[in-house]
C-alpha cells in the first residue's frame, strides 16, 4: 500500500522528460533513469517520460517479432527498477510500457507513487490505426477504464498519446478529481501526408489546452524527438512537450531539437478554487448526454 499522506497537496513541481530514443533498449532505459535523477535533483516531484520510451516506435510497421518486447506486469524486465527509483528519489513516476496479459497485448502505464508502490495500471483506451501508426496491429483497446490516482503530490490522471485527442477521456479523469492530466506521447510526422501534415504540433497542443480550459485542470504531455526508421518507413518526432495551466496558459515547452527536462510549478490550491468558481461541473447535464454513449449519436 502507498504511504502517501492524507493531507491534500497544495503545490507540485512537475518535470517533463523529452528524449531521443535509440535502437538499444538498455541504453534507452539508462538514459531515462539518468534524466529522472536529474529532474528529481532539480526539485521535480512528478516526473513524466514519453510513451514507450524503452524502444524506438515499432508501430510504424507490422512485425510479429516485436510482440516479444511485451511482458506481463509482474514479470516485467524494467518496471520494478523504476518503482525502486521512484522510492529512492521520493517522486511520482508514471511509466509507459508494452504489456502482455495472457494472449492479449496493451499499451500501458504503471503509476508509481513516491514510496515506490505501484498504484495501478492504465491501458490505453483509444488505439490509432494509419500509415506510420499501426497500433491496432499490436494493441487491444484498453479495458482498465480511465484512471485517476491519489499520490503524495496530488491527484493525477494519465491518458496515453491518442487518448489526448478525446475530450471524453479528459473529462472522465477530471470528474474523478484529477488535479493534473498527464499524457506520455509518441507523435511526429505523418508519412502518408507530408504536404499538409494534419497533426501539427500546434494542433496537437491546442487539443490538450482545450482539455485544460474546459476542465480547469493542469495538463502536460511528454514527447520524444529525432528520426526513427523501420524498413521504408520513417517518422520525425517533433518534441514540443509542454505543460499548460488551468486557464490554458503555456508554462513550458520543448522545441524539436531539445533533449532534456522541462519544469513547471503548479498551484493546485488555486486551480481547485478557480475550478469551483467556474461552475463547469456544477452546470453539467449528464441526463442530456446519452448520445455520447453511442458511436453514431443516435439515441
Amino acid at each position: 500500500m502507498s504511504q502517501a499522506t492524507n493531507q491534500v497537496a497544495q503545490t507540485m513541481r512537475l518535470a517533463l522528460i523529452q528524449m531521443q530514443v535509440g535502437t538499444d533498449m538498455l541504453a534507452n532505459l539508462a538514459k531515462a533513469k539518468t534524466l529522472v535523477r536529474q529532474a528529481a535533483a532539480a526539485g521535480g516531484q512528478v516526473i513524466l517520460l514519453p510513451e514507450l520510451f524503452a524502444q524506438q516506435y515499432f508501430c510504424q510497421v507490422e512485425r510479429e517479432e516485436f510482440f516479444h518486447w511485451a511482458h506481463p506486469v509482474e514479470q516485467h524486465p524494467f518496471l520494478e527498477d523504476f518503482g525502486h527509483l521512484a522510492a529512492e528519489l521520493g517522486v511520482v513516476l508514471p511509466v509507459s510500457f508494452f504489456e502482455r496479459s495472457g494472449p492479449v497485448y496493451y499499451n500501458s502505464v504503471a503509476m508509481f507513487d513516491a514510496d515506490g508502490s505501484r498504484l495501478g495500471v492504465y491501458r490505453k483506451s483509444h488505439i490509432p490505426d494509419g500509415p506510420g501508426y499501426e497500433e491496432k496491429y499490436y494493441f487491444a483497446p484498453g479495458d482498465s477504464g480511465f484512471k485517476t490516482w491519489s499520490t503524495r503530490f496530488g491527484r493525477i490522471g494519465v491518458g496515453i498519446c491518442w487518448d489526448q485527442w478525446f475530450p471524453e477521456c479528459a473529462r472522465a479523469m477530471a470528474l474523478q478529481g484529477a488535479d493534473l492530466l498527464l499524457y506520455p506521447t509518441a507523435i511526429g510526422s505523418e508519412p502518408a501526408d507530408q504536404v499538409s501534415t494534419p497533426n501539427t504540433p500546434a494542433m496537437w497542443q491546442r487539443a490538450m489546452i482545450g482539455h485544460a480550459v474546459h476542465n480547469a485542470v493542469y495538463v502536460a504531455a511528454a514527447n520524444r524527438i529525432g528520426v526513427e526508421r523501420f524498413d521504408a518507413s520513417s517518422c520525425t518526432f517533433y518534441g514540443h512537450s509542454f505543460a499548460t495551466d488551468y486557464r490554458g496558459e503555456m508554462l513550458c515547452e520543448g522545441q524539436p531539437s531539445f533533449e532534456g527536462i522541462l519544469h513547471a510549478d503548479l498551484d493546485l490550491a488555486a486551480a481547485r478554487e478557480f475550478r469551483a468558481g467556474m461552475g463547469f461541473f456544477r452546470d453539467r447535464r449528464p441526463g442530456l448526454y446519452q448520445a455520447l454513449l453511442t458511436l453514431d449519436g443516435q439515441v
